[in-house]
């Protein structure tokens, strides 16, 4: 069959049972074009109104059985693509509400307790730079890998106990540098979640 001929479902369907692709590769070629015009008349990105006529096509290809009861080949596929147009514009008017219900959440106050946090962390980074070597190695796997004594242990190929003591020494330095800082005591979440670091 000619794919300009192709004008109910099941003239497609017999296509696609019978594996002529050369056919199908007609059909697709002489539809892409106008699908895709349709297409980006609404979603205006070409790259997505590409991806969605052809999705349409691959399900087609796939599920042919679905087109059992179309009369007309040529409006179930504007149809389909302008459905499909309309849906994704659907999901992304979603997508920028959501965001801008989270903007909305962000207040002032927030904001200055996520700088205070970022400045705390830059601070308690740069004073783990000067910790020893080997001190620094253990402190970074225990800290921020969140392995066990053990496992850094054998990585490292010390005892527990030489971890452990390593471990000690580098909150000793930490909460030396941190603890008796008057200015640092005076601020808020931030410094607390340095306490947090530091204990726990």
């Amino acid at each position: 069959m000619n794919a300009t001929k192709v004008e109910k479902g099941i003239d497609l369907i017999t296509i696609i049972e019978q594996g002529n692709t050369a056919t199908f590769t007609h059909f697709y070629t002489v539809y892409f074009q106008k699908l895709l015009l349709a297409s980006d008349s609404y979603v205006n990105d070409i790259s997505i109104a590409e991806e969605l006529v052809q999705d349409i096509f691959l399900k087609i290809w796939e599920n042919p059985q679905a087109l059992n009861e179309v009369q007309s080949i040529k409006s179930y596929l504007y149809r389909t693509v302008i459905n499909s147009s309309i849906n994704y514009l659907n999901r992304q008017k979603n997508i920028e509400q959501h965001h801008l219900k989270l903007a909305s959440t962000i207040t002032d106050q927030y904001l200055m307790d996520l700088d205070e946090e970022s400045e705390m962390i830059l601070m308690l980074r740069n004073e783990i730079e000067k910790l020893p070597a080997q001190c620094k190695k253990v402190f970074i796997l225990s800290r921020f890998e969140s392995l066990k004594y053990r496992e850094i242990a054998i990585q490292l190929n010390i005892s527990e106990k030489t971890v452990e003591n390593h471990i000690g020494n580098a909150l000793k330095l930490l909460r030396a540098r941190f603890l008796n800082d008057e200015t640092l005591n005076k601020r808020g979440k931030g410094y607390l979640m340095l306490l947090n670091f530091m204990f726990v």
